[in-house]
């Protein structure tokens, strides 16, 4: 018999899924958290889950905030459920359902009073972010970018604001006129040093209408750096049925996710902060060492196997890590030109870092797809691929296989694949890309745009690789060209 999720159907749910074993009504709000999609629901709120089934903490509940329409629907779709979640964690043995109640509430997208009144409000503590690497307002160098339109009306405009940064800089201003201390922003994004790219971004807005103000916040309030991972694919309406057919669980937006998890946390916070250490959570003094391995090796490798696997029609990742050519082009240019330029990593062997990813790709359940990985790529690459590639170049070594991996970035924006199918681009930068893909195929350089490669696209060797790369993947195809790559004979 399915049962739609709500606080009041837990104990029917309770006969395929765990519940919480912690009263909801117990829980007080201490975190303010922008962003509630599948990560956050997967990642932070699973540890905080955790923690209030150890029966501690139970101050530190999340309230939702956001500022897109995607999070009006999702607030929409969880409020008919109590802000309750349904997380499927699936590894290749293993496919366990639990609910998830560390959220009490979303707030009204679109009334920025009540939003800055929630993060005024002194229980609030810590103040979240999962925004998606370009929600930042950066270039491609990391830099914040105060000219862009919706921060220079947030600076015309700093009671009225419409963006996440100046909504923080509205609640960190009215918590000090009031006389209560400012809570700490704690960025849980894949973005290289994301406390600092958030400081800057709270800073950089206040900057704007209060100079002063953006100095006091620069002083006074808390930017954790942090590197969190968990491979979350997007929902759909095949996650929805397989969970009401499964788990007889109706559930308007339930997450699916791998069963590995991992969240390393600078131990600075303004306000206070859960025990997320009694829960898995590793806290440090310095996250670099952690975020390089990851943001380089995973999101790396995510990255450079995205656009091979798109050009040769493959759908899903595992199916993409199957194909023996994708694999062994993985391994050789992680071994070759990836894993070497990562800096060593406290009580961590980073071939075996890789192994653990290897293996975390080849997962079917959880049925990662080739279009997820692919989509933003004009604010991944920058900070997944390129930063290795400018690493190997400043120390004088080759970048055959990662110009290879911008070569094939090219060839995907051309818009079809090897076999002809049209290709569906999800990126902002879509349009002005697709075009210079075009452009590139006469002339390579037109598609290393300075905003994307900034320093890369300067070095003669990589454009020489490049233009090699990219002139082969259309003589003879991504497959062939794989090959020619994984033979030593693509360097000419």
């Amino acid at each position: 018999m399915t049962c739609k999720l709500s606080l009041a159907t837990l104990s029917d749910v309770a006969r395929t899924a765990a519940i919480p074993g912690y009263d909801r009504a117990s829980l007080k709000a201490g975190i303010v958290h922008f962003g509630v999609g599948n990560f956050h629901r997967a990642h932070q709120a699973i540890y905080l889950d955790d923690l209030f089934n150890a029966g501690t903490d139970h101050d530190w509940a999340i309230v939702g905030a956001g500022v897109l329409p995607s999070d009006a629907a999702m607030r929409e779709k969880l409020a008919a459920q109590d802000f309750l979640t349904t997380v499927v964690e699936q590894d290749n043995n293993k496919t366990a359902a639990r609910v998830t109640a560390p959220m009490i509430d979303i707030l009204p997208v679109g009334d920025p009073a009540a939003i800055i009144a929630r993060l005024a409000d002194p229980e609030i503590r810590i103040v979240s972010l999962t925004i998606t690497e370009g929600g930042y307002f950066i270039d491609a160098s990391g830099r914040f970018n105060p000219a862009h339109p919706a921060i220079a009306a947030d600076g015309q405009n700093p009671d009225a604001p419409k963006t996440v940064f100046g909504l923080i800089v509205a609640g960190l201003k009215a918590r000090k006129t009031r006389g209560i201390g400012p809570f700490t922003v704690m960025s849980c994004d894949n973005i290289p040093h994301n406390g600092i790219v958030t400081a800057n971004a709270v800073v950089g807005t206040a900057a704007l209408s209060d100079p002063g103000f953006a100095d006091w916040i620069r002083a006074n309030v808390a930017f954790p750096n942090a590197m969190v991972d968990r491979i979350t694919p997007a929902t759909g309406q095949r996650e929805i049925d397989f969970l009401r057919d499964n788990f007889e669980i109706e559930d308007n937006w339930p997450v699916y996710c791998e069963e590995f998890k991992q969240w390393v946390l600078e131990d600075k916070f303004t306000a206070g902060r859960p025990a997320l250490e009694k829960v898995g959570v590793t806290f440090v003094a310095d996250v670099t060492p952690y975020e390089h391995m990851k943001i380089r090796i995973l999101n790396g490798g995510h990255a450079a196997i995205a656009y091979p696997a798109a050009l040769m029609d493959i759908h899903f990742v595992h199916d993409s890590m199957e194909d023996p050519l994708i694999r062994a082009f993985l391994a050789k240019l992680e071994n070759d030109e990836i894993i070497p330029i990562v800096p060593p990593v406290p009580n961590t062997s980073l071939t075996e870092y890789f192994a653990l990813i290897e293996h975390r790709l080849l997962n079917p359940k959880i049925a990662d797809t080739i279009p997820r990985l692919a989509q933003d790529g004009s604010n991944r690459q920058p900070k997944f691929i390129l930063p290795s590639t400018l690493d190997n170049l400043r120390q004088g070594k080759d970048v055959v296989g990662l110009a290879l991996v911008s070569a094939l970035w090219c060839r995907y924006f051309a818009g079809k694949t090897d076999s002809g199918k049209d290709i569906v681009f999800n990126d902002a930068s879509a349009d002005r890309l697709h075009a210079a893909a075009l452009k590139a195929k006469d002339d390579p350089s037109a598609f290393l745009v300075d905003d994307i490669f900034g320093e890369v696209a300067k070095s003669e060797l990589f454009r020489k690789r490049f233009a090699h790369a990219l002139k082969t993947l259309w003589e003879k195809g991504t497959r062939e060209t794989l090959q020619l790559y994984l033979d030593g004979e693509l360097a000419v």
